[in-house]
């Protein structure tokens, strides 16, 4: 992925033709994102807020219309349940604001090619990017299941899929094998243990697509990239507000729980080389699963409560797979920090697949306790 530098100058000049109240003071990098380039703009007046200025990355986003269509519509929507029938739950009080330009669309073009958005910044907030605390994982598994119920009435057919097969575990399959058979950086010979392991589950790793091929499951609008750091907390881990909405689209639900819980139960790095130090962290998967289904509940079906279950072990599968695809292809997606970096991280998601797997049973009962608890 790209690394762009822009000049202080430019970003100033940029902000401005957004519909900003006040004026500039000064302008900086802001976060730690790997896919857009992100700048805090700081208001010169005190008594109006400040932003935050993106450069959407296009080359991965490729309908940067869609993208930004999509979150103007969600934002929308959870606006208006916020100010309707859960006016009155302080545990989910704000939604990203897009700030139109001086033109009055959503986002503009550069003279370089590069596309830009606004967003009203969001003050007094904290991201976490590692889970401390079951609280945490019961609060995070609460705002992802709310952000899905506010959604559940909203249909998923007024937004774009803006990046196409982005979950669709036989997308991911035939990409690698198609990477298997061209063997580009001559690597295959490497990775027989992994051949195997995908060889032995890879019926099984299709069975919640398959859900949905059939009509199991209903299309929702999803987040799709539920990582821990995409919900902002205040002072007192309380959730102001979920962030990141680049991916929202149609999904299933599932997908949404599968992603958090690959990152937040991993006891270990994604990229961790000590293979020792991956496990499951049981009190975190059982409080983001009470968490969520205490919200999520009232909507979903029974179908999609078994598919919760399958999709604990599809996501660290099908990102294992997805590591080693780029492996075979000679590192062309992923950043890396060294040249087996790459298959270190497949290893890791298949250790972390393998101690799931391991306590299927155990992470079974626990679903199914929650959603008792939630009945009850």
């Amino acid at each position: 992925m790209e690394n762009t530098t822009f000049q202080k100058n430019k970003i100033e000049h940029l902000a401005k033709k957004f519909a900003i109240e006040g004026d500039v003071l000064t302008t900086k990098p802001f976060g730690s994102g790997h896919i857009n380039d992100t700048f805090f703009i700081q208001n010169i007046d005190k008594s109006c807020p400040d932003y935050l200025l993106q450069r959407i990355n296009h080359h991965i986003f490729k309908d940067v219309e869609g993208v930004v269509v999509n979150i103007s519509r969600v934002s929308a929507h959870l606006g208006a349940k916020l100010n309707g029938e859960f006016k009155t739950d302080k545990s989910f009080e704000q939604v990203l604001t897009l700030i139109p330009t001086t033109e009055g669309v959503l986002f503009l073009e550069d003279d370089d090619g590069n596309f830009w958005r606004m967003y009203q910044f969001i003050k007094d907030s904290i991201s976490y990017d590692l889970i401390t605390s079951s609280k945490q994982a019961y609060e995070g598994g609460e705002a992802f299941g709310r952000f899905q119920r506010m959604l559940a009435d909203m249909d998923p057919n007024l937004l774009k899929e803006t990046l196409k097969d982005f979950h669709n575990i036989k997308f991911r399959l035939a990409n690698f094998y198609n990477a298997v058979t061209e063997n580009c950086a001559g690597r295959v010979n490497e990775v027989n243990e992994e051949l195997a392991l995908i060889e032995q589950h890879k019926d099984f790793m299709c069975s919640l697509y398959e859900m949905g091929e059939k009509g199991l499951l209903p299309k929702r609008i999803t987040h799709n990239d539920t990582k821990f750091n995409n919900i902002l907390f205040d002072k007192n881990d309380k959730v102001i507000c979920i962030i990141d909405l680049d991916t929202v689209m149609p999904g299933y639900v599932a997908y949404d729980f599968g992603d958090a819980i690959r990152t937040l139960a991993n006891t270990a790095e994604e990229d961790e080389a000590n293979l020792n130090k991956i496990d499951v962290n049981i009190s975190l998967f059982k409080a983001y699963t009470e968490g969520y289904l205490k919200e999520a509940l009232v909507f979903l079906t029974d179908d999609e409560i078994k598919s919760l279950y399958l999709a604990v072990f599809l996501f660290p599968f099908m990102q294992a797979i997805r590591f080693l695809t780029d492996y075979l292809q000679g590192d062309t997606y992923y950043k890396i920090a060294y040249p087996s970096h790459n298959l270190v991280r497949t290893k890791a998601q298949f250790q972390l697949f393998k101690k799931l797997y391991a306590k299927k049973e155990e992470l079974e009962k626990i679903i199914n306790d929650a959603k008792n608890n939630v009945l009850v």
